[in-house]
């Protein structure tokens, strides 16, 4: 009969106690093991951007506030070239080569024409990241490039934008071929026009 209740209590007892361990915080180790997310660095060389540098810096800093998979770094001495920033007295575009490299221009015929520097400088990155042009006329919408009012002043991405530059950049993905993502520019260089 005391085996019976000396039992009994310690079942109630390792009851009570389960409970306790299953919503128990993951030990370091624990934590260690899992496997951390591949974050990408690409790396932006703005020396010939002349005076719109700081909109690149701005635009840099645009994507990497809005996405997780991919890092935008001002190159230094001795890392590698991912984009190539110019500026010229044309349209902004931008010369896709592959998945996070290319040329892009900040052309001064838009910026004379009353677009919103830092709108075009992150749009042109996202050409670079693997968004097409949408022409959508949105102003939400910031792939929707020079279609969008001149008035419109949004330099961020929108969710489906993020979404997709997250997508193409996730995990194994940052090292694939990037026609395995999908993402086959029509001839050697891809152009996209603000």
């Amino acid at each position: 009969m005391l085996v019976r209740k000396v039992a009994r209590a310690a079942v109630v007892a390792l009851g009570m106690l389960l409970p306790l361990v299953a919503v128990a915080a993951p030990s370091a180790s624990a934590e260690a093991a899992q496997p951390q997310a591949l974050v990408r660095t690409l790396y932006y060389d703005a020396s010939q951007a002349q005076e719109f540098a700081a909109d690149w810096d701005k635009a840099a800093a645009n994507w990497n506030a809005s996405v997780v998979n991919v890092r935008l770094v001002k190159k230094s001495a001795g890392t590698p070239t991912n984009i190539r920033i110019y500026a010229d007295n044309g349209w902004p575009r931008a010369y896709v080569t592959s998945l996070g490299n290319g040329t892009v221009y900040m052309g001064r015929q838009a910026v004379q024409q009353g677009y919103h520097r830092p709108r075009i400088s992150t749009h042109e990155i996202g050409h670079i990241l693997g968004l097409p042009d949408r022409r959508t006329g949105l102003c939400a919408d910031l792939m929707s490039g020079s279609s969008a009012p001149v008035s419109c002043k949004n330099e961020l991405p929108n969710a489906a934008e993020r979404a997709e530059v997250d997508r193409r950049f996730a995990g194994s993905l940052a090292a694939a071929d990037v026609r395995a993502a999908g993402f086959t520019p029509h001839s050697a260089v891809e152009c996209y026009v603000y």
